[in-house]
């Protein structure tokens, strides 16, 4: 495996390859086809009370780039041969675009993670700015254009490009170190969190059950009065937390376990896709509920909202006997 860049470009971004014929054309297909069907099954299982923020915009932006690069490679592979406003593309421009896309993946997983923290962090102390979704808008599109014009820019990206895409019969999809960090970062912390609460965490899970409240199914987390914790201090959250994460997220956490272990290389244009997303984006706000447990007001609908784990469950005690008689809605511990 040949490594991107030179020694004194390191520090920049680091970067693997792996190499696969350019006659596998009908095979990139048929993974990108995959993916988007990925993608949309994912946009159509979430939760549809969730409210615009950064991370829904960038979702659906990187699944109208996966559909353009699905029908520029399509179009091509089926041609051949496309003169297009004076353009010459053949089968090696299917290679040259697809290593566009990896380049420019690998390198908005930092961006990504961390202007979704600062916007749970906004919304979280209640800032408020106008014109909201022109904003998630704009500041999506700059992402995008600010990072293809430096993977286009960058002299170690355009000459390993020139050098190896052209006149190669192999095609080098590159692997990001940016997602194995991350992915790292969120299975240790897991593990750690785990390990901390792991007798709670058995505790909650026995005596833990699902029962049916206003035609929707909630869970019934059971609450010790003589506990030695307040009901939302962080030591009590904690394996709540656990529990309510791994319910959701259980297979995709083994997978990333799998993947970091046998150190799979998987090219950026597949690895950045809307579950990953998505998986962080649970982790995210877990993480920004657990450090502000104690400002939280269950009350305030404008918290921010998960669209596949409903975090709220996890600050009320639940102890409510006799649910099934209770005859006003408590909207606050549906989850």
């Amino acid at each position: 495996m040949t490594a991107l860049c030179s020694e004194n470009c390191s520090s920049q971004y680091q970067l693997h390859q792996t190499n696969q014929p350019l006659g596998g054309n009908c095979l990139l297909v048929f993974i990108m086809l995959g993916k988007i069907l990925l993608n949309i099954l994912t946009l159509g299982m979430r939760r549809k009370t969730t409210y615009q923020n950064f991370m829904e915009y960038f979702c659906i932006s990187l699944a109208f780039i996966d559909v353009l690069l699905l029908v520029n490679i399509s179009i091509i592979s089926y041609f051949r041969d496309v003169v297009l406003l004076g353009i010459r593309f053949t089968k090696y421009h299917i290679c040259l675009f697809t290593q566009i896309i990896s380049f420019t993946y690998g390198f908005l997983y930092y961006p990504v993670f961390l202007i979704a923290c600062i916007d749970y962090h906004l919304h979280f102390c209640k800032t408020n700015f106008p014109f909201k979704k022109l904003f998630y808008f704009f500041t999506v599109t700059v992402i995008w254009i600010s990072v293809f014009t430096y993977v286009l820019g960058n002299p170690a990206i355009y000459q390993n490009l020139k050098a190896q895409n052209i006149y190669s019969y192999q095609c080098p999809f590159y692997v990001s170190i940016q997602s194995y960090w991350l992915s790292f970062s969120v299975v240790m912390i897991l593990l750690m969190v785990f390990i901390t609460s792991w007798s709670e965490v058995i505790t909650l899970v026995q005596a833990i059950r699902i029962t049916s409240y206003m035609n929707e199914t909630i869970l019934y987390f059971p609450y010790s009065s003589h506990s030695g914790y307040t009901m939302n201090s962080k030591k009590t959250l904690l394996p709540k937390f656990i529990v309510c994460f791994l319910g959701t997220w259980l297979p995709f956490v083994l997978l990333q376990i799998i993947i970091l272990l046998f150190k799979v290389q998987i090219p950026a244009y597949i690895e950045m896709n809307i579950p990953w997303l998505y998986f962080v984006n649970s982790f995210l706000i877990a993480t920004v509920y657990w450090f502000n447990c104690h400002k939280l007001d269950l009350r305030d609908m404008a918290l921010p909202v998960d669209p596949f784990v409903n975090w709220r469950c996890c600050f009320i005690p639940l102890a409510i006997h006799n649910l099934e008689q209770i005859e006003k809605p408590i909207s606050i511990i549906i989850c």
